[in-house]
């Protein structure tokens, strides 16, 4: 099953695949206020207990990025992985968040 959370900014995409009790999106270009809730809406579809967020095509990641991967670490607690990229390690270095257990290498 695909979710497909496109919107009408041509910088970002969320495209999410549930396979069994876990979804996994794939997310390219800008993450930001904009973005951020259909980011979320993609994560958490019906039925699933944990979620893969892949990052590393993500270009802009700012604070309302930030919030909704902590919204995901409370909707999916000890069950949320997140493949940064460069970008987005940095924000989240920068924000006291590298060091979390859901952020994978």
């Amino acid at each position: 099953m695909f979710v497909d959370q496109e919107g009408a900014d041509p910088n970002f995409s969320a495209i999410g695949a549930v396979a069994g009790d876990r979804v996994t999106v794939t997310v390219t270009g800008e993450v930001d206020m904009s973005t951020a809730e259909s980011l979320y809406l993609a994560a958490t579809p019906d039925r699933v207990g944990s979620a893969t967020l892949d990052l590393r095509a993500v270009t802009f990641f700012d604070s309302a990025a930030i919030h909704t991967l902590i919204r995901l670490a409370e909707h999916y607690p000890g069950t949320l992985e997140v493949l940064p990229s460069d970008r987005v390690r940095r924000v989240l270095d920068i924000s006291g968040l590298g060091q979390q257990p859901w952020l994978k290498e």
